[in-house]
């Protein structure tokens, strides 16, 4: 049965998070699944990474690959900083996505990143924050900063979507233009396409935020609704050579698989 919330493709965060109380008071984060793969997409595609993805999204976007982990019913374990650090530790890989669900609804999420970028034995860890665009980034773009006089010796990265009109008119509308000023180099705005509307979509929109001399940009596919043949058409006929195509590198290579990869 679908929850009502999820008729606009909007989910209320709030309520999804109360789901979760008891872990938010004993400070544990909830933890839909965690696992060691490939990066199927991003900056730093096909590089092993330890994946910690979250439970609980405040979207519901008509694509979502994940659908089964922003529910708001789904089974999750409470882990703590310590944990977390430990199981990173324990996986012998020095980069780390957390995804979700939408990581920036996690209150603890600050000090998770902290003590991940703390992290200097065996080697500094590369940390990759994946976000669906609509919630506030600036105080993890601060945090970034902060950590980085401070000389912790990890990097942190955000890849922030920017909803396309498939993902649903009321979640692309949802984006907020202010996360996109806080890029960098370091960073990705991703857009996934699943027609040649959202392709003219994503080229305005780059253009109008200034996407291409800011940060890296990402065009994927909606799985099953475009040919990657397309986008590389259009960005070869538009002259888009800033922008990246990716593919799931996941659904390649594990096409059957919906968890743990």
């Amino acid at each position: 049965m679908v929850p009502e919330e999820e008729n606009d493709g909007l989910l209320d965060a709030e309520r999804h998070q109360a789901r979760h109380t008891i872990a938010a008071r004993a400070q544990l984060f909830p933890v839909a699944e965690k696992f060691v793969s490939l990066n199927g997409e991003g900056l730093a595609a096909g590089r092993p990474a330890a994946f910690i993805r979250f439970a609980g999204c405040n979207m519901w976007c008509t694509y979502c690959d994940t659908r089964w982990a922003n529910h708001p019913l789904v089974e999750v374990e409470g882990w703590s900083v310590p944990q977390l650090l430990a199981w990173v530790a324990e996986t012998g890989v020095s980069c780390v996505t957390l995804t979700g669900g939408e990581p920036l609804l996690q209150p603890y999420l600050p000090d998770l990143v902290q003590a991940l970028l703390a992290v200097s034995d065996p080697r500094p860890l590369r940390v990759e924050i994946e976000t669906n665009g609509s919630r506030d980034l600036e105080p993890m773009a601060h945090l970034r900063e902060v950590c980085a006089e401070a000389g912790l010796p990890g990097s942190l990265h955000f890849t922030v979507d920017w909803k396309t009109p498939t993902a649903g008119e009321a979640v692309s509308a949802a984006m907020r233009r202010e996360n996109y000023e806080l890029l960098d180099a370091r960073d990705a705005v991703k857009f996934v396409v699943g027609s040649e509307e959202d392709l003219t979509f994503m080229e305005a929109r780059a253009d109008e935020a200034g996407l291409w001399d800011r940060c890296q940009v990402l065009v994927s596919p909606v799985w099953g609704a475009i040919e990657p043949a397309e986008i590389a058409a259009c960005l070869i006929e538009r002259g888009l050579d800033r922008a990246r195509l990716q593919l799931q590198l996941h659904k390649i290579i594990w096409p059957n698989e919906t968890k743990g990869v």
